[in-house]
Formats: structure tokens, C-alpha cells, sequence
């Protein structure tokens, strides 16, 4: 009798450590997938903290200027050196002072527009030569003038779309071309109405999504391919139950043969960064902006490299800058 106790409770034992060892394995496992990624500090932006500033890339180099520092419009430029991790005051931006403008660059010129001037909306454009550091004006864009619309670059074009005019938020979207100087209608999308969106582009596919309409944060997300000029509906951001992507005013950037969004505000501003695998349409949990939770930053990207920084959390201004490592697991000591 005493011998069966004893192999029983040996069981029961062996059955408890057994189950221990497995729920450990498991816990490893979930922070292991938690962890991936890691934020590493870059030099503080030169000029004065700002948020909803126009940016873009050009190769090594990232340019931002205009924006809004809790007082002033701003029209200050800058350009930060990815290798020499070092930023540069650059010739003004010639436009009226404003914040919630686009960027996006064609070669080796960007082009800033739009945006808001603390009382009206705004529809002129201008054009950036990094290679003489001077600004020219090109045509006002036809439609209705507005701030927090999306744009970006693709085959030698600008596209350009969404936003609020102040009174209606918008769903067209429009192509510039710089030979011509001219911008045409494009027809096709199918997606909601929304401004504060974001995308990315992975092998010359451009991922567009997140954002806000009157108070609701829009889920669909769509791919546009450059080359029939035509969209795509994807899986939604909330697809499933443990996506926390949907939201607005963030920045998104692409790292390889992947995609990334971070930041943003949703009821709140936001340091989460999802990871978005084109080939499956599945999205996957990063390590955390490690700085403050923002809206409205700005971000850098070569394709293999990325940084965000600068916007705002409340009425706090922020100037600061991070370099992101998806694949690094995360070190709270970088």
C-alpha cells in the first residue's frame, strides 16, 4: 500500500515538472517573439523639436523641415548623413510656413506640398535639388487644397492622395509627372475615405494603409502596383484577434523584403512597430519604439537601414532620433 502511495505521488510529481517545463519552454518562446528588434540611439535632430514635418530619402541621406514646434510654423530644412550619423542645415523651404505637408523624392530630387498653415489648407509644391541645395516651384497640385494626405514614388512618378481639404476627408489620388510638370487623376481605388495614412513600398510594390475618418481608425489595406497603376485589397489590419495595427499619423518604412508601421495615435499616442510579411499578408509584433510614444514623426530609409524620430506625444515636442534593427534581438542597454 505504501509502495502504490508512493509510485503515485512520484507520478503526480513527475506530471507536475513535466507540465512546468513545458509552460517555461513556451514563456522563452513568447518573449523570444516579443523581443525581436531593437532601437538603437542616433544623433538628436539639430533643429527645433517639431512634429508633422514633411520628409523623404535620397539614397544615404533623409530630409525633413517644415512642421509645427507648439508655437511656430516652421520653414527650416535639414539633412541627416545615415553613415556619418550627423544632420545639416539646408537652404529653406520657400513655401508659406506650414506642418502636415507630403514628401517624397523622384532620383535625386524631393518634392514638398500641401499642408496647413495654421488657417487654411495648401496645394502648392515645390521641388528639392539635394545636388545644389536650391528649391524651385512646380505646378500647384489641381484639386481641392489639403493637409495629412499620402504620397510617394514610384517609376519615375509622384502620387499623391487622401488627406482632409478641412471640410471633406479624401479618397483620390493624382500622379505628378516631372517631365511634363503635370498631374493627372488616377481612378481605381476602392478603399475608404481617411487622412494621417502610411505606406511603404517592397520590390516596387507600394502597401498603403491605416489612418483616420471622421473619429473612426480605417482597417482596409491595399497594395498598389506601379505598373498597372491599379489596387489590391489585402487582409484588413485587424484582421486577426491580436493585430493592434490600426491606427493614424504614424510612419511606415521598409527594411529588405519587409514592411514596418510605427508610432502613431490610436485613442493615444503609440511606440508600437508591427512587421508586415508580403509574401504571406500576415503582420507580426515588434520590439517597441524605445523612445517616447508619438504621433507624426518622421523616417529615414535606404532600403536596408531605418530611423524615426522627431513628432510629438501631447503637447510634448520631441527632436529625438532612433536607428531600428528588426532582426537584433532587443538590448535595453544600446
Amino acid at each position: 500500500m505504501r509502495r502504490t502511495k508512493k509510485r503515485n505521488l512520484d507520478f503526480i510529481l513527475y506530471r507536475a515538472s513535466l507540465l512546468f517545463f513545458v509552460v517555461f519552454l513556451a514563456g522563452c518562446s513568447s518573449d523570444d517573439d516579443e523581443d525581436m528588434g531593437n532601437w538603437k540611439i542616433r544623433s538628436v535632430f539639430d533643429g527645433k523639436p517639431r512634429s508633422s514635418s514633411a520628409y523623404f530619402s535620397i539614397g544615404n541621406k533623409g530630409y525633413t523641415g517644415t512642421g509645427y514646434d507648439g508655437d511656430n510654423y516652421r520653414v527650416d530644412f535639414w539633412e541627416y548623413d545615415m553613415d556619418g550619423d550627423y544632420w545639416v542645415q539646408k537652404a529653406d523651404f520657400p513655401g508659406t510656413a506650414r506642418s502636415a505637408a507630403v514628401g517624397f523624392a523622384i532620383n535625386n530630387n524631393g518634392y514638398v506640398g500641401s499642408g496647413y498653415d495654421g488657417v487654411n489648407e495648401l496645394r502648392d509644391f515645390y521641388t528639392y535639388d539635394a545636388n545644389v541645395n536650391s528649391w524651385s516651384a512646380i505646378a500647384d497640385f489641381p484639386e481641392n487644397p489639403r493637409r495629412e494626405a499620402l504620397a510617394f514614388a514610384a517609376n519615375g512618378y509622384g502620387y499623391f492622395g487622401t488627406g482632409t481639404d478641412g471640410d471633406n476627408d479624401r479618397k483620390d489620388f493624382w500622379k505628378y509627372d516631372p517631365s511634363s510638370d503635370t498631374w493627372t487623376e488616377l481612378f481605381g481605388f476602392g478603399g475608404d475615405k481617411r487622412k494621417g495614412a502610411t505606406s511603404f513600398t517592397i520590390d516596387d510594390k507600394v502597401y498603403m494603409g491605416t489612418g483616420v475618418s471622421n473619429g473612426v481608425y480605417i482597417k482596409d489595406f491595399w497594395m498598389f502596383d506601379p505598373e498597372t497603376e491599379s489596387w489590391t485589397k489585402l487582409n484588413s489590419l485587424d484582421e486577426e484577434d491580436d493585430y493592434s495595427i490600426v491606427r493614424s499619423n504614424a510612419v511606415g518604412f521598409a527594411i529588405g523584403s519587409y514592411g514596418y508601421i510605427a508610432c502613431g495615435t490610436a485613442s493615444g499616442t503609440l511606440g508600437s512597430v508591427w512587421e508586415y510579411d508580403p509574401v504571406y499578408d500576415i503582420w507580426e509584433r515588434k520590439t517597441g519604439y524605445e523612445g517616447t510614444s508619438r504621433q507624426s514623426p518622421v523616417t529615414f530609409s535606404n532600403g536596408a537601414r531605418a530611423f524615426v524620430g522627431l513628432g510629438r506625444s501631447g503637447s510634448l515636442y520631441l527632436d529625438d532620433v532612433q536607428e531600428f534593427f528588426p532582426w537584433e534581438e532587443y538590448d535595453e542597454d544600446d
